[in-house]
């Protein structure tokens, strides 16, 4: 692939991404983080309890995830529509919640200690989820 397609298909997911959600914001950049990390720390849970790799166990977590962003990029739109920066920031911060507990069962699974402002920080984003 020449260096021109290469760029265009890069310009064009990103306007595609700045439309859906507005750009990328740290907070929207940590919750993508979180995203892989829960995916690949569940998928290292399973293996190491020795359950294996289910395809469609996999494809119904990826489809979950899909299906938060598509929420997230709803709630922008609304936003937009009322003139506000509410919607988006509390789905974020209430999935975001969710996927930090998610890892930390998985690190527990995996056998391996949470730092405790780490632990902190999860409470936080479970406080703020549910005030908003």
């Amino acid at each position: 692939m020449n260096q021109v397609m290469f760029s265009s298909i890069l310009a064009a997911l990103s306007a595609c991404v700045t439309y859906a959600f507005g750009g990328v914001s740290e907070l929207m950049g940590l919750f993508l983080m979180a995203i892989a990390v829960d995916y690949v720390t569940g998928i290292a849970a399973s293996m190491k309890e020795q359950r294996g790799l289910n395809s469609q166990v996999g494809f119904w977590g990826l489809t979950r995830k899909g299906m938060m962003l598509l929420v997230i990029m709803l709630a922008h739109r609304m936003d937009l529509l009322l003139n506000t920066n509410l919607m988006m920031t509390g789905a974020i911060y209430f999935y975001l919640a969710n996927e930090f507990i998610s890892i930390t069962e998985n690190y527990g699974r995996l056998g391996l200690p949470l730092p405790s402002f780490l632990k902190q920080m999860i409470q936080v984003l479970r406080n703020k989820s549910e005030g908003l």
